[in-house]
């Protein structure tokens, strides 16, 4: 830059001072030409992205970016000024506004990116039809505001030559105290960070929880709470602090349903047990319903109190629960029309009594019944 100062000045006869502001000027012109283009030719590449925060940075930043260029360059002004008129204090408070115009600059960029973000977030969510919450949307975006607002203060603050440190302090116990006031609102909130960020569930999800009486379909996810809609249809508001300490199961994340019977013949039917166990399982193998690619069992399991129990086990393809009652009630009928055809009957429990001195007793120390007289 003093080459090209010297070789103007040379040319033209004018003050290096001068020629120096002016190749300033002209390279911040430059940068800033440069900082455009390379800013067009990125918000075309976003355009093709789903993710909308790309988009929502690049529009943020255009403006503070070039001002905090001019920023710079106005700085190198002040040096160069201050060697043709030298004044010490008035550079220290010129780079001083600089670095205060630059906080400003990169406050103001995150000020309009949060509400861009916001703003995206909420025509996004209201345009897919779900129940997407603007109100904790919009306080989230307030609160993020605030604290920009404040750090970009303190910051001025400390740039200005302001002690901070007894409002740090001061801080530091309201927060604190602000912490242990909302302990429950700030555990749920870490919750639904928890919920957002893992996934365990989304709203249309069948969840249940071994722990609590916890079973319904998700309606609904913010920050606070989850709505759950149990199956008699009254909802149930689970504070999201409860997530963090219990199990929960997601059966709408299945990949089968399982089928699960015992069947119980009757102790007179022991010589079919074999024949209706291997067209029980060939049945099942056969069935366009049964998943075959999953453990399939069909045995003979045990002598039960008052039958000849077969365990059925076996997986659907479906997991839609109507259509899985669908294939087990079809399954359940023609084991029921293999029982009957091989003459066998499905057992139910009976007892049998055996009375002392009876004449069906075949004791030989049975004692015959007293006699009536008269």
């Amino acid at each position: 830059m003093n080459d090209i100062a010297l070789r103007l000045q040379q040319d033209t006869g004018l003050e290096l001072w001068l020629v120096t502001l002016l190749a300033i000027g002209f390279l911040t012109l430059l940068a800033n030409q440069a900082v455009r283009l390379l800013l067009r030719h990125a918000a075309r590449w976003t355009q093709h992205t789903a993710n909308h925060w790309d988009e929502a940075l690049l529009t943020a930043a255009s403006k503070p970016l070039r001002l905090i260029l001019w920023l710079i360059s106005l700085g190198w002004m002040a040096r160069v000024l201050n060697t043709q008129w030298p004044n010490p204090e008035l550079l220290a408070d010129a780079l001083q506004w600089r670095n205060i115009g630059i906080v400003v600059c990169v406050a103001w960029m995150l000020w309009h990116f949060v509400g861009e973000v916001t703003q995206t977030s909420i025509q996004r969510g209201t345009r897919d039809g779900g129940d997407f919450d603007v109100t904790t949307a919009t306080a989230l975006s307030k609160l993020v505001r605030l604290v920009v607002f404040v750090v970009t203060v303190m910051t001025i603050a400390h740039t200005l030559g302001f002690q901070i440190g007894g409002l740090l302090a001061l801080g530091g116990v309201g927060g604190i105290a602000v912490g242990l006031a909302a302990r429950d609102l700030l555990a749920n909130f870490f919750g639904g960070l928890t919920i957002y960020l893992d996934r365990p569930f989304s709203v249309g999800d069948w969840i249940r929880s071994p722990d609590k009486s916890l079973e319904g379909t998700v309606e609904y996810i913010s920050w606070r709470h989850t709505r759950i809609r149990a199956f008699n249809k009254n909802p149930i508001y689970v504070p999201n602090a409860v997530f963090t300490t219990i199990v929960v199961e997601n059966p709408s994340r299945m990949s089968h349903r399982r089928l699960k019977e015992t069947l119980g013949l009757r102790y007179d039917d022991f010589a079919q047990v074999e024949g209706v166990v291997a067209d029980i399982k060939a049945m099942l193998l056969a069935h366009e319903g049964i998943d075959t690619t999953q453990t399939l069992i069909v045995n003979f399991n045990g002598f039960g109190a008052s039958s000849l129990d077969i365990m059925i086990y076996g997986f659907t393809k479906t997991t839609v629960w109507v259509e899985f009652h669908a294939i087990k009630q079809d399954v359940l009928l023609r084991i029921g029309h293999i029982v009957a055809a091989h003459g066998a009957e499905i057992a139910f429990p009976t007892q049998t009594l055996h009375l002392a001195g009876s004449a069906a007793d075949p004791r030989p120390d049975a004692e015959a019944p007293p006699r009536a007289t008269p």
